[in-house]
């Protein structure tokens, strides 16, 4: 088990095999594919090739989704993280960020510092210059912990029918917000 990331609640880490049942609880939940093409699996196997997709990305890309685990509790949370993106934007490959909770997580903050967090770690570990985000226009929630983050919206574009609003941030607007977090 490979452990990138620390927080004072959180242990972020690689997905392993053993994290299949609650990829399963995480993934065949509806309410958690609301806004992710309302396509929640339907089996452990399933599980299984999710974490196996995701692991193959650890080797080619070099940095995949990452799951988090409660440091109190050990239990699992969801995933959080940057992956490089070769499908979501037609027009060009980007390294994303994105994060996916288990329902009884919502509402904790949890999506918002892990992915503050996996910016940080894109930005001074990997040396990355710019990193994306996707969400679908009517994920409330997804687009205001965007924002929140720094995230500046770009534009609206479509994928599989569904608008998308579109986000980015350079290394340099990222490396002000937390010289200007750090003064206050």
């Amino acid at each position: 088990m490979k452990v990138h990331i620390e927080t004072d609640r959180f242990i972020i880490r690689e997905l392993e095999e053993y994290d299949a049942e609650r990829i399963f609880e995480l993934d065949s939940d509806p309410e958690v594919h609301e806004f992710l093409g309302k396509k929640p699996i339907k089996t452990i196997d399933e599980a299984y090739k999710v974490i196996d997709f995701i692991r193959k990305q650890y080797v080619s890309n070099g940095i995949g989704r990452w799951a988090i685990i409660d440091k109190k509790t050990e239990d699992f949370i969801g995933w959080t993280g940057l992956k490089y993106e070769k499908g979501l934007r037609k027009e060009f490959n980007y390294y994303d960020l994105g994060y996916r909770l288990r329902k009884k997580y919502w509402g904790k903050g949890i999506a918002t510092e892990t992915a503050i967090e996996s910016l940080k770690y894109g930005f001074q570990i990997l040396g990355l210059k710019e990193i994306g985000a996707a969400a679908d226009v009517n994920h409330l929630v997804s687009n205001k912990i965007l924002k929140k983050i720094g995230l500046k919206f770009i534009e609206t574009f479509d994928y599989e029918g569904v608008t998308h609003n579109w986000y980015k941030i350079s290394k340099t607007e990222w490396t002000e917000l937390e010289r200007t977090a750090n003064t206050m």
